[in-house]
């Protein structure tokens, strides 16, 4: 079937309206239509072929909510009417010790990623939520128990909500712990609400100083401007955890010297171009690491879109209609919002 959609045919081309074409439920699929999706810095990679490997016709979008419309006959979990979400990913091998262990992000034999995945679906990659209506396998589908008139502000949970809360769970943030988080964006804005939900004391680290306020309104405990040398060296040996959300080249050194012993410096974005390579002796000396996190796997990203129900917690956004969605990749490239646009998918009818 053939539902509408907003993508590109190559990476010099604007996006624009298209029409798709989704499989028909299968015994355990899942019929979602599309009701908000998310846009995230991921797709703006993507789209325009910043990172290889873009397949076109490309559509974006893996932060995605609505509503159930069709249920194989073999679904149990899901039933029409149903509120629910769909993340980062749409399959994995699920046979290989990670998909196992419930990390399907880290499934051995290769995730299927929501877009740009290989897929035998026309037109051999999968196609994402910048459209009406997707249709995807019931193990891969989230259960939203937020109200409705927040659903616009969940679909960000799909993606930076869950990337955030991933490592602050498997290193284990709360009541005791101190937890800083560097930048105050789309992730960096999540990791306070959710660092602070937990209950660690959390440091939100800025080079600006106008965000200040932004980042105690979203619930840090503290304030650091990283280009204040001396409000920097008075974090030394002070943190356990340090989540760094931000994706542009920068020193690690300025945060693994603010670790105390054990403590990790973890990181979620990936820099165009790679970062200085870090000062050793700084990590052996102090039993230190630096350490990397993707997404999480369905049963976590479950975990965290309940966690946020239950608290209340969702994105900070700015919704948008799809045909603005070029305007808002520029503006994403200039730090122009607050925190995360979202696409209201009803603007493609």
């Amino acid at each position: 079937m053939t539902t509408n959609a907003y993508g590109a045919f190559a990476a010099d081309k604007p996006l624009e309206p298209m029409q798709i074409t989704r499989r028909a439920p299968g015994p355990r699929d899942v019929q979602v239509e599309i009701a908000f999706c998310g846009v995230c810095h991921s797709d703006l990679h993507t789209i325009r072929s910043e990172w290889s490997g873009t397949r076109f016709p490309c559509v974006p979008g893996h932060e995605i909510v609505g509503h159930v419309s069709a249920v194989g006959a073999e679904v149990k979990g899901f039933k029409v009417g149903n509120t629910v979400g769909v993340g980062c990913l749409v399959g994995s091998c699920q046979r290989c010790t990670a998909c196992g262990e419930g990390l399907e992000q880290y499934c051995e034999n290769g995730f299927t990623g929501t877009y740009n995945g290989r897929t035998p679906d026309p037109p051999g990659h999968t196609l994402g939520g910048y459209s009406q209506r997707i249709v995807v396998d019931e193990a891969f589908v989230l259960r939203i128990g937020h109200p409705e008139a927040q659903l616009a502000a969940v679909a960000p949970l799909l993606c930076a909500g869950i990337t955030t809360y991933s490592p602050l769970r498997h290193w284990n943030a709360g009541p005791g712990k101190t937890v800083g988080i560097v930048g105050i964006g789309g992730l960096g804005h999540m990791g306070i609400k959710l660092a602070h939900a937990m209950g660690a004391r959390t440091v939100a680290f800025t080079t600006s100083e106008h965000k200040r306020q932004d980042a105690l309104d979203l619930g840090a405990d503290e304030v650091v401007v990283t280009k204040d040398a001396a409000a920097m060296a008075k974090q030394a040996n002070r943190f356990d955890f340090i989540l760094d959300t931000v994706a542009a080249s920068h020193d690690l050194d300025a945060f693994t010297r603010l670790l105390q012993r054990d403590g990790t410096l973890c990181l979620v974005g990936v820099p165009e171009h790679p970062h200085p390579s870090p000062k050793i002796a700084q990590l052996i000396f102090g039993r230190r690491a630096i350490a990397g996190s993707l997404i999480g796997g369905i049963a976590q990203t479950q975990e965290m879109l309940d966690f946020c129900a239950e608290r209340g917690i969702v994105a900070d956004i700015e919704t948008i209609p799809a045909r603005a969605i070029d305007e808002a990749y520029d503006r994403m490239q200039r730090s122009d919002v607050k925190y995360r646009f979202v696409i209201d998918i009803a603007s493609m009818d």
